[in-house]
Protein backbone atom coordinates (compact mmCIF):
# COMPACT_ATOMS: atom_id res chain seq x y z
CA UNK A 1 0.00 0.00 0.00
CA UNK A 2 0.99 3.60 -1.11
CA UNK A 3 2.17 6.07 1.82
CA UNK A 4 -0.18 9.65 1.54
CA UNK A 5 0.80 12.52 2.80
CA UNK A 6 -1.93 15.02 2.38
CA UNK A 7 -0.82 18.89 2.87
CA UNK A 8 -3.45 22.32 3.62
CA UNK A 9 -2.87 25.64 3.70
CA UNK A 10 -4.18 26.55 7.23
CA UNK A 11 -7.01 24.75 9.28
CA UNK A 12 -8.86 27.47 10.91
CA UNK A 13 -12.45 27.21 10.30
CA UNK A 14 -14.73 24.28 8.70
CA UNK A 15 -15.03 26.02 5.17
CA UNK A 16 -15.07 24.90 1.07
CA UNK A 17 -11.48 23.45 1.21
CA UNK A 18 -11.68 21.96 4.33
CA UNK A 19 -14.78 20.14 3.12
CA UNK A 20 -11.87 19.10 0.18
CA UNK A 21 -10.04 17.86 3.05
CA UNK A 22 -12.81 15.99 4.24
CA UNK A 23 -13.78 14.18 1.05
CA UNK A 24 -10.02 13.56 0.09
CA UNK A 25 -9.62 11.51 3.70
CA UNK A 26 -12.68 9.78 2.99
CA UNK A 27 -11.02 8.35 -0.21
CA UNK A 28 -7.81 7.92 1.55
CA UNK A 29 -8.62 7.48 5.72
CA UNK A 30 -4.96 5.88 6.05
CA UNK A 31 -3.24 9.23 4.87
CA UNK A 32 -1.76 11.55 7.32
CA UNK A 33 -2.39 15.07 7.62
CA UNK A 34 0.21 18.37 7.51
CA UNK A 35 -1.01 22.04 7.76
CA UNK A 36 0.51 25.23 8.51
CA UNK A 37 -1.30 25.29 11.57
CA UNK A 38 -4.05 23.85 13.25
CA UNK A 39 -6.84 25.77 15.00
CA UNK A 40 -10.04 24.06 14.07
CA UNK A 41 -12.66 25.04 16.98
CA UNK A 42 -13.28 21.16 18.87
CA UNK A 43 -16.79 21.51 17.13
CA UNK A 44 -15.78 21.72 13.82
CA UNK A 45 -13.48 19.03 14.11
CA UNK A 46 -15.68 16.27 12.77
CA UNK A 47 -14.43 16.34 8.89
CA UNK A 48 -10.73 15.27 10.33
CA UNK A 49 -12.24 11.90 11.49
CA UNK A 50 -10.42 11.91 14.56
CA UNK A 51 -7.09 12.64 12.98
CA UNK A 52 -3.75 13.96 14.61
CA UNK A 53 -2.49 17.18 12.44
CA UNK A 54 1.65 17.55 11.73
CA UNK A 55 1.54 21.47 12.16
CA UNK A 56 4.56 23.88 11.86
CA UNK A 57 6.44 25.58 13.98
CA UNK A 58 3.89 28.84 13.41
CA UNK A 59 1.84 26.27 15.63
CA UNK A 60 3.55 27.20 19.03
CA UNK A 61 2.95 30.87 18.40
CA UNK A 62 0.41 32.71 21.00
CA UNK A 63 -2.78 33.67 19.04
CA UNK A 64 -1.43 32.82 15.62
CA UNK A 65 -5.47 32.77 14.25
CA UNK A 66 -5.49 36.02 14.34
CA UNK A 67 -2.91 37.22 12.46
CA UNK A 68 -0.98 34.10 10.63
CA UNK A 69 -2.18 36.37 7.19
CA UNK A 70 0.33 38.58 8.10
CA UNK A 71 2.80 36.22 7.80
CA UNK A 72 2.79 35.49 4.12
CA UNK A 73 6.33 36.35 3.81
CA UNK A 74 7.52 33.87 5.89
CA UNK A 75 4.84 30.93 4.41
CA UNK A 76 6.94 29.79 1.50
CA UNK A 77 9.76 29.08 3.83
CA UNK A 78 7.76 27.32 6.33
CA UNK A 79 6.23 25.19 3.90
CA UNK A 80 9.08 23.26 2.80
CA UNK A 81 9.78 22.36 5.92
CA UNK A 82 7.70 19.58 6.28
CA UNK A 83 9.75 16.46 5.83
CA UNK A 84 7.81 14.06 3.75
CA UNK A 85 10.70 11.77 2.36
CA UNK A 86 8.62 8.57 3.53
CA UNK A 87 5.81 9.27 1.42
CA UNK A 88 4.68 7.71 -1.96
CA UNK A 89 2.15 10.26 -2.82
CA UNK A 90 1.79 13.50 -1.76
CA UNK A 91 -1.68 15.48 -2.66
CA UNK A 92 -1.77 19.48 -1.87
CA UNK A 93 -5.33 21.06 -1.12
CA UNK A 94 -3.53 24.59 -1.92
CA UNK A 95 -4.85 28.54 -2.41
CA UNK A 96 -1.71 29.54 -0.97
CA UNK A 97 1.27 27.98 -0.37
CA UNK A 98 0.42 24.37 0.37
CA UNK A 99 1.72 23.38 -3.40
CA UNK A 100 5.17 24.50 -2.45
CA UNK A 101 5.87 21.77 0.02
CA UNK A 102 8.57 19.70 -1.26
CA UNK A 103 9.10 16.11 -2.78
CA UNK A 104 11.46 14.31 -4.63
CA UNK A 105 11.71 12.34 -7.70
CA UNK A 106 10.50 9.26 -6.41
CA UNK A 107 7.06 11.16 -5.08
CA UNK A 108 4.22 11.61 -7.06
CA UNK A 109 3.00 15.16 -5.80
CA UNK A 110 -0.33 16.19 -7.01
CA UNK A 111 -2.13 19.58 -6.32
CA UNK A 112 -5.47 20.52 -6.01
CA UNK A 113 -5.51 23.73 -6.92
CA UNK A 114 -8.41 26.07 -5.31
CA UNK A 115 -6.82 28.96 -7.05
CA UNK A 116 -3.45 30.13 -7.72
CA UNK A 117 -2.71 33.28 -5.30
CA UNK A 118 -5.22 35.71 -6.17
CA UNK A 119 -3.23 38.91 -4.41
CA UNK A 120 0.15 38.16 -6.06
CA UNK A 121 -1.31 37.99 -9.47
CA UNK A 122 -4.52 39.27 -11.39
CA UNK A 123 -5.80 40.84 -8.69
CA UNK A 124 -2.77 42.24 -7.58
CA UNK A 125 -3.47 45.45 -8.59
CA UNK A 126 -6.70 45.87 -6.83
CA UNK A 127 -4.85 44.88 -3.51
CA UNK A 128 -1.87 47.07 -4.03
CA UNK A 129 -4.43 49.99 -4.41
CA UNK A 130 -5.29 49.85 -0.38
CA UNK A 131 -1.87 50.70 0.37
CA UNK A 132 -1.63 53.77 -1.99
CA UNK A 133 -2.07 56.31 0.98
CA UNK A 134 1.72 54.92 2.41
CA UNK A 135 4.06 54.75 0.24
CA UNK A 136 6.76 52.91 2.80
CA UNK A 137 4.00 50.28 2.96
CA UNK A 138 3.05 49.92 -0.70
CA UNK A 139 7.10 49.58 -1.61
CA UNK A 140 7.81 47.07 0.85
CA UNK A 141 4.45 45.02 -0.57
CA UNK A 142 4.70 45.85 -4.13
CA UNK A 143 8.46 43.95 -3.45
CA UNK A 144 7.18 41.64 -1.40
CA UNK A 145 4.54 40.31 -4.06
CA UNK A 146 7.20 40.13 -6.54
CA UNK A 147 8.96 37.86 -4.52
CA UNK A 148 6.02 35.71 -4.02
CA UNK A 149 5.18 35.77 -7.85
CA UNK A 150 9.01 34.50 -8.27
CA UNK A 151 8.02 31.50 -6.02
CA UNK A 152 4.38 30.66 -6.78
CA UNK A 153 5.99 29.78 -10.11
CA UNK A 154 9.32 28.20 -9.25
CA UNK A 155 7.21 25.77 -6.59
CA UNK A 156 4.12 24.84 -9.06
CA UNK A 157 7.47 23.08 -11.17
CA UNK A 158 7.49 20.30 -8.55
CA UNK A 159 3.38 19.39 -9.11
CA UNK A 160 3.32 16.34 -11.35
CA UNK A 161 0.04 17.11 -11.47
CA UNK A 162 -2.56 20.10 -10.97
CA UNK A 163 -6.49 19.64 -10.63
CA UNK A 164 -8.49 22.83 -11.11
CA UNK A 165 -11.85 23.78 -9.49
CA UNK A 166 -13.51 25.17 -12.51
CA UNK A 167 -12.70 26.12 -16.27
CA UNK A 168 -11.72 29.98 -15.05
CA UNK A 169 -9.12 28.46 -12.50
CA UNK A 170 -7.56 26.13 -15.25
CA UNK A 171 -7.27 29.09 -17.20
CA UNK A 172 -5.33 30.82 -14.45
CA UNK A 173 -2.99 27.91 -14.00
CA UNK A 174 -2.46 27.84 -17.62
CA UNK A 175 -1.73 31.73 -17.39
CA UNK A 176 0.71 32.13 -14.31
CA UNK A 177 2.18 28.59 -14.47
CA UNK A 178 1.90 27.28 -17.99
CA UNK A 179 0.76 24.14 -16.67
CA UNK A 180 -2.48 21.64 -18.05
CA UNK A 181 -4.88 20.81 -15.48
CA UNK A 182 -7.95 18.51 -14.76
CA UNK A 183 -10.53 20.10 -13.95
CA UNK A 184 -12.63 18.28 -10.52
CA UNK A 185 -15.03 20.33 -9.28
CA UNK A 186 -15.11 20.51 -5.43
CA UNK A 187 -17.96 18.61 -2.80
CA UNK A 188 -20.69 20.95 -2.76
CA UNK A 189 -22.96 19.71 0.79
CA UNK A 190 -26.97 19.64 -0.78
CA UNK A 191 -28.51 17.98 1.62
CA UNK A 192 -29.91 20.93 3.22
CA UNK A 193 -31.31 21.77 -0.16
CA UNK A 194 -34.14 20.19 -1.95
CA UNK A 195 -36.19 21.25 -5.30
CA UNK A 196 -39.28 23.88 -3.76
CA UNK A 197 -41.53 24.53 -7.01
CA UNK A 198 -43.65 27.00 -5.44
CA UNK A 199 -41.64 30.83 -5.72
CA UNK A 200 -42.44 33.72 -4.53
CA UNK A 201 -41.55 37.19 -5.81
CA UNK A 202 -38.31 38.32 -4.19
CA UNK A 203 -34.93 38.06 -5.61
CA UNK A 204 -32.05 37.36 -3.02
CA UNK A 205 -28.51 37.94 -3.03
CA UNK A 206 -26.56 35.79 -0.42
CA UNK A 207 -22.66 36.89 0.56
CA UNK A 208 -20.31 38.29 2.70
CA UNK A 209 -20.78 42.14 2.56
CA UNK A 210 -17.33 42.99 1.31
CA UNK A 211 -16.66 45.28 -2.21
CA UNK A 212 -15.09 41.72 -4.23
CA UNK A 213 -18.75 40.52 -4.08
CA UNK A 214 -19.98 43.27 -6.18
CA UNK A 215 -23.45 43.71 -4.02
CA UNK A 216 -23.52 47.42 -4.94
CA UNK A 217 -24.01 46.32 -8.36
CA UNK A 218 -27.01 44.35 -6.98
CA UNK A 219 -28.60 47.04 -5.07
CA UNK A 220 -28.16 49.83 -7.49
CA UNK A 221 -30.04 47.17 -10.00
CA UNK A 222 -32.69 46.74 -8.03
CA UNK A 223 -32.60 50.67 -6.90
CA UNK A 224 -33.70 51.40 -10.53
CA UNK A 225 -36.76 48.50 -10.31
CA UNK A 226 -39.25 50.01 -7.78
CA UNK A 227 -42.00 47.15 -8.48
CA UNK A 228 -38.74 44.17 -7.50
CA UNK A 229 -38.21 43.03 -4.48
CA UNK A 230 -34.53 42.13 -4.06
CA UNK A 231 -33.75 40.65 -0.21
CA UNK A 232 -30.09 40.82 1.33
CA UNK A 233 -28.73 38.14 3.53
CA UNK A 234 -25.06 38.38 5.03
CA UNK A 235 -23.36 40.96 7.01
CA UNK A 236 -20.02 42.64 6.29
CA UNK A 237 -17.42 45.71 6.85
CA UNK A 238 -20.31 47.01 3.76
CA UNK A 239 -23.28 47.43 5.33
CA UNK A 240 -23.91 50.94 6.00
CA UNK A 241 -22.36 51.62 2.56
CA UNK A 242 -24.73 49.13 0.82
CA UNK A 243 -27.60 50.69 2.86
CA UNK A 244 -27.00 53.82 1.79
CA UNK A 245 -27.56 53.15 -1.61
CA UNK A 246 -31.20 51.21 -1.06
CA UNK A 247 -34.55 52.06 -1.18
CA UNK A 248 -37.44 50.64 -0.01
CA UNK A 249 -37.83 47.40 -2.48
CA UNK A 250 -34.62 46.29 -0.89
CA UNK A 251 -34.27 44.23 2.70
CA UNK A 252 -31.12 43.78 4.37
CA UNK A 253 -32.10 40.34 6.61
CA UNK A 254 -28.25 40.54 8.09
CA UNK A 255 -26.27 37.44 8.58
CA UNK A 256 -28.92 34.48 9.57
CA UNK A 257 -28.09 30.10 9.94
CA UNK A 258 -28.76 27.79 7.35
CA UNK A 259 -31.87 26.85 7.61
CA UNK A 260 -33.35 30.58 7.44
CA UNK A 261 -31.22 31.27 4.21
CA UNK A 262 -32.35 27.95 2.88
CA UNK A 263 -35.57 29.28 3.41
CA UNK A 264 -35.52 32.30 1.40
CA UNK A 265 -32.85 31.08 -1.20
CA UNK A 266 -35.19 28.38 -2.26
CA UNK A 267 -38.84 30.38 -2.34
CA UNK A 268 -36.89 33.45 -4.26
CA UNK A 269 -37.58 33.91 -7.62
CA UNK A 270 -34.14 34.21 -8.62
CA UNK A 271 -30.54 33.97 -6.72
CA UNK A 272 -28.67 36.91 -7.97
CA UNK A 273 -25.25 36.40 -7.78
CA UNK A 274 -22.65 39.32 -8.85
CA UNK A 275 -19.42 38.49 -8.62
CA UNK A 276 -16.64 36.73 -10.25
CA UNK A 277 -15.66 33.50 -8.07
CA UNK A 278 -13.72 30.83 -8.75
CA UNK A 279 -16.00 28.72 -8.29
CA UNK A 280 -19.05 29.94 -6.25
CA UNK A 281 -21.25 27.69 -3.84
CA UNK A 282 -24.13 29.79 -2.97
CA UNK A 283 -25.32 29.12 -6.75
CA UNK A 284 -25.59 25.76 -6.68
CA UNK A 285 -27.73 25.59 -3.59
CA UNK A 286 -30.07 27.75 -5.09
CA UNK A 287 -30.18 26.08 -8.16
CA UNK A 288 -29.94 22.82 -6.15
CA UNK A 289 -33.50 24.05 -3.98
CA UNK A 290 -34.46 25.03 -7.64
CA UNK A 291 -34.14 28.30 -8.02
CA UNK A 292 -32.66 29.83 -11.30
CA UNK A 293 -29.41 32.50 -10.88
CA UNK A 294 -28.86 35.68 -12.55
CA UNK A 295 -25.08 35.60 -11.98
CA UNK A 296 -22.11 37.65 -13.98
CA UNK A 297 -21.22 35.43 -16.81
CA UNK A 298 -17.28 34.85 -15.65
CA UNK A 299 -15.44 32.67 -12.86
CA UNK A 300 -16.89 29.73 -11.61
CA UNK A 301 -20.62 30.56 -12.75
CA UNK A 302 -19.69 29.22 -16.03
CA UNK A 303 -18.98 25.67 -15.01
CA UNK A 304 -22.09 25.67 -12.66
CA UNK A 305 -24.51 27.72 -14.67
CA UNK A 306 -26.42 26.65 -17.73
CA UNK A 307 -27.21 29.90 -19.40
CA UNK A 308 -30.37 30.99 -21.40
CA UNK A 309 -29.51 30.35 -24.80
CA UNK A 310 -31.26 29.95 -28.45
CA UNK A 311 -29.51 26.15 -27.51
CA UNK A 312 -30.03 25.77 -23.71
CA UNK A 313 -32.87 23.48 -23.65
CA UNK A 314 -33.19 23.19 -19.92
CA UNK A 315 -31.65 26.61 -18.64
CA UNK A 316 -30.92 27.25 -15.03
CA UNK A 317 -29.78 30.85 -15.14
CA UNK A 318 -28.78 34.18 -16.87
CA UNK A 319 -25.94 35.83 -17.49
CA UNK A 320 -24.95 39.44 -17.46
CA UNK A 321 -21.95 40.40 -19.38
CA UNK A 322 -20.69 43.39 -17.60
CA UNK A 323 -20.36 43.94 -13.78
CA UNK A 324 -22.76 47.15 -14.25
CA UNK A 325 -26.54 47.74 -12.49
CA UNK A 326 -27.55 48.68 -16.16
CA UNK A 327 -26.11 44.57 -17.53
CA UNK A 328 -27.72 43.14 -14.35
CA UNK A 329 -31.69 45.17 -15.09
CA UNK A 330 -31.04 43.92 -18.66
CA UNK A 331 -30.80 40.28 -17.38
CA UNK A 332 -33.32 40.39 -14.50
CA UNK A 333 -35.62 41.72 -17.75
CA UNK A 334 -34.57 38.73 -19.97
CA UNK A 335 -35.10 36.47 -17.21
CA UNK A 336 -38.76 37.61 -16.07
CA UNK A 337 -39.64 37.26 -20.13
CA UNK A 338 -37.88 33.83 -20.36
CA UNK A 339 -39.74 32.77 -17.01
CA UNK A 340 -41.78 29.76 -18.59
CA UNK A 341 -38.44 28.11 -19.86
CA UNK A 342 -37.11 27.53 -16.21
CA UNK A 343 -38.33 24.27 -14.73
CA UNK A 344 -37.33 23.92 -10.88
CA UNK A 345 -36.99 19.92 -11.17
CA UNK A 346 -34.45 20.33 -13.86
CA UNK A 347 -32.54 22.99 -12.18
CA UNK A 348 -32.26 20.94 -8.89
CA UNK A 349 -31.13 17.32 -10.54
CA UNK A 350 -28.30 19.77 -12.46
CA UNK A 351 -26.74 21.15 -9.57
CA UNK A 352 -26.84 17.51 -7.64
CA UNK A 353 -24.49 16.22 -10.69
CA UNK A 354 -21.96 18.22 -8.38
CA UNK A 355 -22.45 16.37 -4.81
CA UNK A 356 -19.48 14.29 -2.83
CA UNK A 357 -20.10 11.65 -4.28
CA UNK A 358 -19.28 12.86 -8.08
CA UNK A 359 -16.08 14.38 -6.67
CA UNK A 360 -14.91 11.24 -4.37
CA UNK A 361 -15.62 9.11 -8.35
CA UNK A 362 -13.49 11.56 -10.18
CA UNK A 363 -10.76 12.22 -7.88
CA UNK A 364 -10.19 8.24 -7.39
CA UNK A 365 -10.35 7.76 -11.03
CA UNK A 366 -7.73 10.21 -11.66
CA UNK A 367 -5.42 9.17 -8.48
CA UNK A 368 -6.17 5.21 -9.29
CA UNK A 369 -4.15 6.04 -13.15
CA UNK A 370 -1.62 7.20 -11.02
CA UNK A 371 0.05 4.24 -10.01
CA UNK A 372 1.98 3.63 -13.27
CA UNK A 373 3.17 7.26 -13.00
CA UNK A 374 5.08 6.32 -9.36
CA UNK A 375 6.09 3.07 -10.46
CA UNK A 376 8.11 5.22 -13.59
CA UNK A 377 8.98 7.90 -11.19
CA UNK A 378 10.57 5.31 -8.82
CA UNK A 379 12.40 3.48 -11.98
CA UNK A 380 13.58 6.91 -13.66
CA UNK A 381 15.34 7.90 -10.10
CA UNK A 382 17.14 4.49 -10.00
CA UNK A 383 18.29 4.56 -13.28
CA UNK A 384 19.48 8.48 -12.62
CA UNK A 385 20.97 7.27 -9.83
CA UNK A 386 22.49 4.01 -11.43
CA UNK A 387 24.33 6.17 -13.74
CA UNK A 388 25.69 8.88 -11.49
CA UNK A 389 27.42 5.82 -9.56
Amino acid sequence: MIRIAIVHDWLIVYGGAERVLENLLDIYPQADVYSLIDKVPSSQRFFLKGKSVYTSILQKLPGISRYYRYLLPILPLVIEQFDLASYDLVISSSYCVAKGVLSSPKQVHICYCHSPVRYAWDQYHYYIKHFERAPLVSASMKLFFHYIRIWDVISSNSVDHFIATSAFVAARIAKFYRRRSTIIPPPVDLSLFSCVCEKKDHYVAVARFVPFKRLDIAVRAFAGMPDKELILLGDGPDMKFLKSLATPNIRFIGFQPPNIVYNYISTAKALIFPSEEDFGIVPLEAQASGTPVIAFGRGGAEDTVIPLSPSAILPTGVFFDEQTPASLVGAVHRFEDNIHLFDAHSISQHAHSFSPESFRRQLTELIDSIEPLLAKSNSRSASVIGSIS
